[in-house]
């Protein structure tokens, strides 16, 4: 029996055999999955990191994301016209939609409905009127950033013939299928991709290894349901309009204005609120 307690003992283990060591207990903490409240605190540390940086630094970020999430419009027409022509050839085609973001996140470069919409959870936790300014200059100086990269990714493609001329079509297709939808619907679809993007940022703090694997479903998801992006749609709005096919105004009145309206509603309210609130009402629920 001695003996026996000495082998537990000289094994770092308990003589009761249901206990765990130390090391055991933390490897067990290591492998549960975090709370809502340490999700909820790791996106609000970042966001209130990105509210502290230079304006300045925030646009070249912004212009290269810009930039960057052009390339989700060319991997998509080079799917579209490269796929056998079957049913299924929009399912292959929309695993390109998933290229620019991975680019933008992957790279940590300020995207408007990436890193933007996450400080209104500073904003709802601080509750002062200075860091709704700081919020508001934020998401303006990203958005125009991000705006003017997708304007000069899409001119290159309209006048600098970058493409053979046999993907030709399937950009015409792609910008055409940004204004296909009323006003109304535009704004209605652009919430749902607002809320998935913003669903995505709540799980990418602790996704470690499945990051990419996380991006890639989501954005695959949105490119499939067609749900309008403000910033990957308006890569081939804007295409369409340096080719001719539409005027700015539609661009503003059909793509812009909707889809913006609706990315902000889905990303803020549906997310960054309705999660703001489940730990509010937690941290209430555990002090009472």
């Amino acid at each position: 029996m001695a003996e026996s307690s000495q082998n537990n003992r000289a094994t770092g283990q308990n003589t009761d055999d249901n206990d765990l060591d130390h090391h055991q207990r933390r490897d067990a903490r290591r492998r549960e999955a975090p709370s809502a409240a340490v999700v909820y605190e790791a996106i609000r540390a970042e966001a209130e990191s990105e509210l502290t940086r230079p304006l300045p630094g925030l646009a070249w970020s912004g212009l290269a994301a810009g930039l960057a999430m052009g390339f989700s419009f060319v991997a998509q027409a080079l799917l579209q016209t490269y796929s056998p022509e079957m049913s299924w050839e929009r399912i292959i085609s929309s695993l390109g939609y998933a290229m620019g973001f991975l680019f933008v996140i992957l790279g940590r470069q300020q995207l408007f409905t990436e890193n933007t919409l996450t400080p209104v959870l500073e904003v709802l936790r601080s509750k002062k009127r200075e860091t709704l300014i700081r919020t508001l200059n934020l998401w303006g100086v990203v958005l125009a950033a991000n705006i003017l990269g997708t304007a000069i990714f899409a001119a290159a493609l309209a006048y600098g013939h970058v493409l053979e001329e046999t993907i030709t079509p399937a950009l015409w297709h792609i910008a055409d299928s940004e204004y296909a939808a009323s006003f109304g619907e535009t704004l209605i679809r652009a919430v749902f991709a607002g809320w998935l993007v913003a669903l995505m940022l709540w799980l990418l703090p602790f996704a470690e290894t499945a990051r990419v694997g996380v991006i890639i479903l989501v954005t695959f998801l949105i490119g499939l349901a067609h749900f309008p992006h403000i910033i990957a749609g308006s890569v081939a709005a804007l295409y369409g309009v340096f080719e001719g096919s539409y005027t700015l105004w539609a661009y503003i009145g059909q793509f812009f204005v909707p889809t913006l309206i609706g990315n902000i509603i889905g990303g803020v309210l549906m997310v960054a609120v309705i999660n703001y609130a489940q730990v509010a009402y937690s941290d209430t629920a555990s002090e009472s």
